[in-house]
């Protein structure tokens, strides 16, 4: 058996920290490599896309357009696209979406979080199982209909519940185990109620993680189509319905210049949230390692 000798082990010692503050160095950029052409490339591509004229944008690359006119063909959309309606009906449907599924999740995942027994644990496994358990949509439509709900923004807003409940339920649980009992304890000594302990003690706690899964679900419920189209049916306006609605209809035939300027402008507004909250979100994300 061969012992190596002490020069050669002294040398790679000396070695590891200096490869280590290299790779250290270097994993920035070689993270910026990774991102830029995931995500930079489709940015450009739209912007680019929005911003020339008909015949420019009838084949979309990633050359710059001869002409910049992404303001003209905002505008376009703006008004002939009924933008400012189909907004509205977005936020008819967003805004009450996710109120009532972070309140109801959020009080959901405080029990399953502080009373642990088997049932629970069922319990907690089958609000969960929604996340990778896809919803029967034909079941849906026809318990709508039983329920007088179908092409209704009732209906609308009580599928987003339903469905997302289950994100939100896996996000604040775990946040919630990390809150220390001793925090309720004492709010229940000084004569506080079960409604009292959740909103004056719980509530203020989950807002890193509520800022979290209220940006992802914002994002799920503001982009979709799928459901809109089968429980809405074209009754109540949102704005990926309605802009695949007008380009079924042909009004954007072949203009992918005013396609693309419909995303941008349907993507702004979770883009300005996004820039507003990042701070919650990234807090939220890993508030439950760090607590």
């Amino acid at each position: 058996m061969t012992v190596p000798a002490f020069g050669s082990v002294a040398r790679r010692r000396a070695v590891s920290p200096v490869a280590r503050g290299l790779a250290a160095r270097l994993r920035p950029f070689a993270v910026v490599a990774l991102v830029v052409p995931v995500m930079g490339v489709p940015l450009w591509l739209v912007v680019v896309t929005a911003a020339k004229s008909q015949g420019e944008a009838l084949s979309p690359n990633l050359s710059p357009p001869a002409e910049w006119r992404l303001w003209e063909n905002l505008a376009q959309v703006w008004q002939q696209g009924e933008v400012p309606l189909a907004f509205l009906g977005s936020l008819l449907v967003v805004a009450p979406s996710v109120l009532l599924v972070l309140t109801f999740g959020s009080m959901a995942s405080w029990i399953l979080a502080r009373r642990a027994s088997r049932l629970n644990a069922v319990l907690y496994a089958l609000a969960i199982s929604g996340i990778v358990l896809p919803p029967a949509v034909v079941t849906i439509v026809l318990l709508l209909r039983q329920l007088g709900l179908a092409g209704s923004p009732a209906g609308m807003i009580g599928v987003y519940v339903g469905i997302y409940l289950s994100t939100v339920i896996f996000f604040v649980t775990g946040f919630v185990r990390t809150v220390p009992l001793s925090l309720e304890e004492a709010a229940r000594m000084d004569g506080a109620g079960p409604v009292r302990v959740f909103c004056s003690v719980i509530l203020p706690l989950l807002r890193p993680v509520l800022a979290t899964a209220t940006i992802l679900i914002c994002l799920y419920v503001w982009n979709d189509v799928f459901y809109a189209f089968f429980v809405v049916g074209g009754r109540l306006d949102t704005l990926p319905l309605n802009l695949f609605q007008v380009a079924n209809a042909g009004l954007y035939l072949n203009n992918w210049h005013l396609i693309f300027a419909y995303i941008i402008l349907m993507s702004l507004p979770l883009l300005i949230v996004f820039a507003v909250a990042q701070r919650r979100i990234i807090s939220g994300i890993t508030g439950g390692a760090v607590k």
